[in-house]
């Protein structure tokens, strides 16, 4: 229900928006996904009544999640922060989500001895955004998104202002420099190119694990089709990289070659993307906002491959300008105070988009020291038992330098679930394979 509902978390909260459905009545609504983990956690720790043998990861995980409820409990005037009770509470939630998955897994797999079907969900999901993201792109005119309750539910429930397309977020859009030929981006049912790109690196990186089968053939192919269209640089840069690590883990030539390929398919893409993208247009309004920003932004250039490109130069700068923030103020401002987080409880927001730099601002180099080192006991962990887990995990954690990939709840629940169950399987037996039947 976790892994498949918070695929759909986003398309249904904006449609009950639409519907009429709104303020803390979507907020209890929203919040189902914290309350059936909540319950989920409950029943499995009746379930087993005592703990599994103590790992190094597990260890670092409870420290992890110490920093994060100290700093939490820390007053914000004695660490110079501005968050508001509510900024407080939305980044206590937001840190501490993959470590209450990573606890499920864990006791899961001591309880039930349940490890393999994390997989097969991945693979769900990954069908869901695939085929509705392909389908919303034949389909679907932007303007009906614009006159759907998306814009609202971003405006009004998460108090998250897009300007620039009509209350969208604008990286729904590929701006080819163009005003007459703006090119649309998968987003799917995560309402992001960006989400929807990540989920499907995992999902691909969990097919390219599996022995080769004509199925298997299929879906890897919509799913990269998918990906593609998600225009997402970062994601295909962050597939080959898995693939090869894949490679590494599983002794195999074949993923190294897939990411050769992939490589190769995605420049060629990303290169013709403008003359064969799905083209839209904008509102005249837009046009006015858009000419307005780029005489105050400046030249930038179009090239997807070159460094001065204003998306590349974006991130860039945020993770640059993030790192100094964190080592002048290294002992953290407090929970609350950096991206998305501060961005909706509207306060200064003192870093972004990278998933380290705004741990360090809300938990201080503690607090991110802390969840680098669990994260990599926890790939020491996985390497022998379960390859595509540890694989999908190290390619997360890279994609969280330029996003805050924690804050996608699809990513945080089931990556850490998954590298959970796996850490309870054996390594002796890890790599051998049951035989046909059994």
């Amino acid at each position: 229900m976790l892994v498949v509902g918070l695929v759909l978390h986003n398309a249904l909260m904006a449609q009950l928006w639409d519907l009429g459905v709104r303020g803390t009545t979507l907020d209890v609504v929203a919040a189902w996904k914290e309350a059936l983990l909540l319950v989920a956690l409950l029943v499995v720790a009746w379930r087993v009544r005592r703990l599994p043998a103590v790992k190094a990861a597990d260890v670092l995980a409870t420290a992890y999640a110490l920093v994060i409820v100290v700093y939490f409990a820390i007053p914000q005037d004695v660490l110079g922060g501005e968050a508001t009770t509510r900024g407080e509470l939305l980044a206590l939630r937001h840190h501490l989500f993959p470590v209450a998955a990573y606890v499920l897994g864990r006791l899961a797999a001591f309880a039930w001895e349940e490890r393999g079907r994390v997989g097969g969900l991945v693979v769900m999901s990954a069908v869901i955004v695939a085929v509705v993201g392909l389908l919303d792109l034949a389909l679907v005119s932007l303007q009906a998104w614009r006159d759907s309750g998306v814009p609202g539910w971003y405006r009004e429930q998460l108090d998250l202002r897009y300007l620039g397309l009509s209350g969208l977020p604008e990286n729904w859009v590929y701006n080819t420099g163009d005003e007459d030929n703006p090119i649309r981006r998968l987003v799917s049912t995560f309402l992001s190119p960006l989400a929807s790109g990540y989920a499907l690196v995992v999902a691909l990186i969990y097919v390219a694990s599996r022995p080769f089968r004509w199925w298997w053939g299929l879906l890897a192919a919509l799913f990269y089709v998918a990906l593609l269209y998600t225009h997402t640089r970062a994601a295909l840069a962050a597939l080959a990289f898995g693939l090869v690590l894949l490679a590494l883990a599983q002794r195999r030539i074949a993923p190294a070659v897939l990411a050769a390929a992939s490589v190769a398919a995605g420049a060629l893409f990303l290169a013709v993307y403008p003359s064969i993208g799905p083209s839209t247009s904008y509102t005249p309004e837009e046009l006015e906002f858009l000419r307005e920003n780029a005489q105050k932004q400046g030249d930038t250039s179009g090239d997807p491959f070159g460094g001065g490109e204003a998306s590349t130069e974006s991130h860039w700068r945020n993770l640059r300008d993030g790192v100094r923030v964190v080592f002048e103020h290294p002992q953290g401002r407090g929970l609350g105070n950096a991206g998305v987080v501060a961005k909706r409880t509207k306060v200064d927001i003192k870093a972004g988009e990278s998933t380290y730099t705004e741990l360090g601002v809300d938990a201080g180099i503690a607090g991110m020291l802390a969840f680098v080192l669990w994260n990599v006991a926890l790939l020491a962990g996985l390497w022998r038992r379960e390859a595509w887990v540890a694989a999908a995990l190290a390619t997360v954690l890279l994609i969280g330098l330029q996003t805050d990939v924690i804050g996608i709840h699809w990513i945080a629940f089931t990556m850490w679930v998954a590298a959970g169950l796996a850490l309870g399987r054996p390594a002796t037996v890890a790599r051998k394979r049951e035989p046909r039947g059994v």
